[in-house]
């Protein structure tokens, strides 16, 4: 019998239905089928939760930052106390395992915890008796209305890294996550409510590129942060930038794993497992590529691997024994099916092949199995571009010179790993290697919630990292006061016969000496 199709509201305030009348088909990953439909908004749905947020902001940022951060208190406890409805609600539309679901709400949570604290963040800086008399101090203030355009592969961590903090610091915010998976961020701007934002504050509304460039073009929204490919980034930030807005845009990755001959390969060989097939791969801080140093290291590494890839669980989402579930959607299995035959014509050696996995009971569902390649080669193609699924590839590297070179000549530069027992070899990778996030016996680099994330090259465009004190930089502007008070009892220079002040005076810049 078929199961009946929900809808995905848009959650904002003055109008919850696109006037257009488009939807969009999100699919249940683990059975191939429509389990519900998203409105795809137009410029009208957003200039209605544009004047929301307008509307709600102004009294939010008067809110001084201390019941600010009350509210994000109550938003934490919220979300703790939901994680299991969020978690399955996000596995049902994503496909991951249920474990990286919640996984997924609590790296975002972190930053929620982050932004309980936004009373010290906001702190200014204060000179006394930088002149005469004069004092100067600094305060941060927030933009007034800011958006995030999220992607489908965490739909609940990279929203709350970006509303996390923009809220807190007093903006209004609306989030465009992505419309392959939009239920988990819908049911995060209730609960904002719920914790006690007043409506307005966070918004969510859905749809294509048709509102994707209505948020770019909107004069009203001052700043964007968008996760997504690399393309689609520069166009983001670009077509933001020249609109006049603050644009932070991350893009693509293929990060790299180092393995020096001194590695334990037997951790190396069970952090690649979860690095580079957890999630089904999809991850922009998955480790796809792994580089052993020497041929003895990479044949010892090799056959570690192949037994440990052939022992990975492939199952539903619900499956507590799976290592990882399906991918997010048939057209996205395809893709990476196609890079698979790619690496083959490229003349890579294909060792063990994902394609063509079938589920038992879910034959229609999108599963890749593993997939790993050794002899990549850095010319080829499936080396240079993001595959985004659970494919591993070997590059093998002659020398740690070498190793240092791959990554760093890479287009993407989003985040490298080493493994290795000496610290010096360590210490000099992460100074030298041209990536912006390291991990040193890390397979997954991602910093916590009070440093920063961001990549370098094509992993990002912008100036300012997402999350942490960048991302506060990044939703506030710095205005500096300087103050001068006159002893009250002192008469104007001039006005002591009882006579008018000298005009000239108020055009003369008091120095600081």
């Amino acid at each position: 019998m078929a199961t009946a199709v929900r809808e995905v509201k848009h959650h904002m305030v003055g109008g919850d239905t696109s006037a257009a009348g488009r939807f969009g088909d999100i699919f249940n990953p683990n059975t191939g089928q429509v389990q519900a439909r998203v409105p795809l908004g137009t410029s009208a749905d957003l200039d209605r939760a544009v004047a929301a947020a307008v509307k709600a902001q102004v009294g939010w940022a008067a809110t001084n930052p201390q019941r600010r951060a009350r509210v994000m208190f109550n938003y934490k406890a919220l979300i703790e106390a939901n994680m299991e409805e969020l978690a399955h609600l996000l596995s049902s539309e994503h496909g991951k395992v249920i474990a990286d679901s919640k996984g997924d709400i609590q790296r975002g949570l972190e930053v929620v915890e982050f932004a309980c604290g936004i009373p010290h963040a906001l702190k200014g800086e204060f000179t006394q008796g930088a002149g005469p008399g004069i004092d100067v101090f600094s305060m941060r203030q927030p933009l007034g209305v800011v958006a995030g355009i999220t992607p489908f592969n965490f739909p609940g961590m990279i929203p709350m890294w970006m509303f996390g903090v923009a809220v807190a610091v007093g903006n209004a915010f609306i989030l465009k996550p992505s419309e392959r998976d939009p239920s988990v961020p819908v049911r995060l701007g209730e609960l904002m409510v719920e914790a006690g934002a007043p409506e307005g504050i966070l918004q969510v509304v859905h749809g294509d590129k048709e509102m994707v460039d209505a948020i770019l073009d909107h004069p009203d929204i001052k700043a964007v942060s968008f996760v997504g490919s690399s393309d689609i980034a520069q166009y983001v930030y670009s077509r933001g930038v020249a609109a006049g807005k603050r644009v932070q845009a991350m893009g693509g990755a293929k990060n790299h794993g180092i393995v020096m001959p001194d590695a334990d390969l037997d951790q190396v060989v069970n952090d690649l497992c979860g690095a580079a097939f957890g999630s089904a791969g999809e991850r922009c801080m998955a480790l796809p590529v792994v580089v052993p140093v020497g041929e003895d290291t990479a044949d010892r590494l090799r056959a570690k691997l192949i037994p440990a890839i052939e022992a990975l669980r492939v199952g539903i989402s619900t499956d507590k024994e799976a290592h990882y579930g399906p991918v997010v959607t048939a057209a996205h299995k395809a893709k990476i099916e196609g890079y698979i035959q790619m690496g083959v014509d490229e003349g890579a050696e294909l060792v063990v092949d994902g394609r063509g996995f079938k589920l038992q009971g879910h034959e229609e569902g999108f599963f890749v199995g593993p997939t790993l390649f050794d002899h990549v080669k850095p010319e080829m193609t499936t080396y240079q571009e993001e595959i985004f699924g659970p494919v591993l590839q070997i590059v093998r590297a002659p020398s740690f010179e070498e190793a240092v070179r791959l990554p760093s000549d890479h287009p993407y530069g989003n985040g490298v790993a080493i493994f290795t027992r000496n610290g010096h070899a360590a210490r000099e990778f992460a100074q030298r290697v041209n990536v912006g996030m390291v991990g040193i016996n890390v397979p997954i680099p991602v910093p916590v919630a009070y440093h920063s994330f961001g990549g370098w090259k094509r992993s990002a465009f912008g100036d300012t990292n997402q999350h942490g004190m960048e991302g506060v930089r990044f939703f506030t502007k710095v205005k500096t006061v300087t103050q001068r008070w006159p002893d009250g009892s002192a008469l104007p220079r001039g006005a002591e016969d009882g006579g008018p002040a000298r005009i000239n005076d108020a055009f003369v810049i008091p120095t600081m000496g």
